[in-house]
């Protein structure tokens, strides 16, 4: 595995490990042990996780995702800790480094932010940099099905355009920042919003990720 996979991959175990089976997340309605689920069967169980992206397979995500969420939560975290098998295609680097650094940092900050005590982390400008340049990747198919025009700024100026349109709303903040609020986590997310007054609100509301 890749270093800044592997390290993402290492601290969500840690964290859900800490917070116990039962603890709110960030993710819907989901506990500790349901996003434990999730990123176990998301890496192991090709012919379910379909259905993250596709309506067709839903179902059987729910079921095969419910079976896993029955398993012992110990045995849960020390699936994600060791990683997929190399049976899995997350087990390629490459691939493990573009679609797994992103998703175990979003669902690291959904453990920590989903109580009131959190603090930002502090990220380290090379980590800071990888998150920015799969947010300008990603930053249209998170953004499509935003009601207004968004643009993702960095302090220094940099942007990303999330979705083209009048009124604009220009959101800016840290990488990892922009990133939470990209994957729909507006509400804790540490950004400033630019715009009319009505149309930041529906980006604030907007039902934006993947």
């Amino acid at each position: 595995m890749s270093t800044h996979a592997k390290r993402e991959r290492l601290l969500l175990a840690d964290l859900l490990e800490a917070a116990g089976p039962e603890s709110p997340t960030l993710c819907g309605g989901w506990k500790t042990r349901d996003l434990a689920a999730h990123v176990v069967v998301r890496e192991r169980r090709p012919d379910a996780a379909g259905g993250i992206l596709l309506g067709v397979l839903k179902d059987r995500l729910d079921r095969v995702q419910a079976e896993f969420a029955a398993k012992p939560y110990d045995e849960l975290i020390q699936l994600i800790r060791t990683g997929p098998p190399r049976s899995s295609v997350y087990s390629l680097k490459q691939l493990d480094e573009v679609a797994n650094t992103v998703e175990f940092y979003v669902h690291s900050e959904d453990v920590r932010r989903a109580h009131d005590d959190w603090t930002p982390r502090d990220l380290d400008p090379v980590f800071a940099q990888v998150l920015w340049a799969r947010l300008e990747k990603m930053a249209r198919v998170l953004g499509r099905k935003s009601p207004v025009g968004l643009v993702l700024r960095r302090p220094d100026g940099q942007t990303a355009v999330a979705r083209r349109g009048t009124p604009v709303v220009t959101v800016t903040g840290e990488p990892g920042e922009l990133l939470l609020f990209a994957f729909g986590r507006q509400n804790v997310a540490r950004v400033e919003l630019e715009g009319d007054k009505e149309a930041v609100a529906r980006a604030q509301e907007a039902d934006l990720g993947i």
